[in-house]
């Protein structure tokens, strides 16, 4: 079942996306308002470059708030080792990555280009999606 579902029928075309420029600020608003944990982040050509997280962002609070520092940007602080899955990608092969790789979402890419993301919440929402198709052709 999931085996036969591609990744691309269920994975969010418009995460929440940044440069290495974003200002650090603009990155916490913008999770704050789309309530996300975290994004991917872009180079000019729209490859994946890093991760962010809020737990990145929470790491530098402190110096953010005692020392009023608070101009470093998101190149400063991403992951620069990203795992991401080809737009091919089956929902079976994308559960068993992310669990694999301890990882809540994935950037999916085409040709090297980013084109999407596919999380656990995606991947259940295909199962269950799935087995409800499944339940009613059994009636």
């Amino acid at each position: 079942m999931l085996n036969s579902i591609n990744i691309k029928d269920f994975m969010s075309v418009n995460p929440l996306t940044f440069s290495p420029s974003t200002h650090i600020m603009d990155a916490i608003h913008e999770m704050l308002i789309r309530k996300v944990t975290g994004g991917t982040v872009l180079d000019v050509e729209g490859r994946v470059v890093g991760v962010i997280s809020e737990l990145d962002l929470l790491s530098q609070l402190e110096q953010i708030a005692y020392y009023q520092e608070g101009d470093a940007c998101i190149g400063d602080l991403m992951h620069t080792k990203v795992d991401v899955l080809p737009v091919e990608t089956t929902l079976f092969e994308a559960a068993r990555t992310l669990i694999q790789h301890k990882r809540r979402r994935m950037p999916v890419v085409k040709d090297g280009q980013f084109v999407g993301q596919i999380s656990c919440r995606s991947v259940l929402q295909a199962f269950k999606d799935s087995m409800l198709v499944h339940d009613k052709n059994e009636d």
